[in-house]
């Protein structure tokens, strides 16, 4: 029989925040699968080793992914991780691949996902909760209101004109691109809270553009809103 491939989202950074399935998942899961080199390097790992018991003990894949846009290195990169993957399905062990946030939501987890699922193995999502919904109960607002809309978008690609969207703007992954972030927002008239690392021990919280750091962690949100409520 084959193994199953989970994809188990780990939640924002606090491990209470793991949902109960995720936990589960994990704990049934005889390997791991982390998208680094080396589960002391994967943030996923550190969240759900604070919550999942023997996780050391299981054996982990090391699949980590190049900084890169090109999508050809990415490609044989996932390529080359689920085959890895499938390497353990074809033994009948099951691998939980420990991804952050939720596994749809700007994942690279789904690329694997797919191709494991196009070679005719079984592919399982456990959702969790999303980075932003941590954000938005940490600055203990809503995001979107009555017929507001919620738009979420990379940081890492151009910005300008998503921000003419009505509603509030989720600005995933901003900490490389904070300069260009805080510069567009100041030509526009707008401003945002800043939070990196929520959940996590070394969490910081930045109220306006004036205050924001020019670098901050890869795990950094932006949240932009229209001003007052109906």
């Amino acid at each position: 029989m084959k193994g199953i491939l989970y994809g188990v989202g780990v939640g924002p950074g606090d491990p209470r925040l793991m949902t109960c399935l995720a936990v589960e998942t994990v704990r049934k899961c005889p390997v791991i699968a982390v998208p680094a080199e080396g589960r002391e390097h994967a943030v996923s790992y550190r969240i759900a080793e604070g919550i999942v018991q023997g996780l050391e003990e299981k054996e982990c894949l090391n699949l980590s992914t190049p900084m890169t846009k090109d999508r050809r290195i990415l490609e044989q990169n996932y390529e080359t991780a689920a085959e890895k993957i499938i390497g353990q399905l074809k033994q009948g062990r099951d691998v939980a691949y420990l991804t952050l946030g939720d596994p749809t939501i700007y994942s690279t987890y789904i690329y694997i996902h797919l191709i494991v699922k196009a070679r005719g193995y079984e592919t399982r999502i456990i959702n969790g909760i999303p980075s932003f919904c941590a954000v938005a109960a940490k600055l203990g607002d809503s995001l979107a209101d009555r017929s507001e809309q919620l738009h979420i978008i990379p940081s890492t690609y151009d910005i300008e004109e998503a921000l003419t969207y009505p509603g509030a703007k989720v600005l995933m992954k901003a900490g490389s691109k904070l300069p260009a972030v805080k510069k567009t927002l100041a030509k526009k008239g707008m401003t945002g809270t800043m939070v990196e690392n929520c959940g996590l021990s070394d969490e910081r919280i930045y109220d306006n553009i004036e205050d924001m750091p020019d670098t901050a962690s890869y795990y950094t949100i932006v949240v932009v809103k229209e001003n007052g409520h109906d």
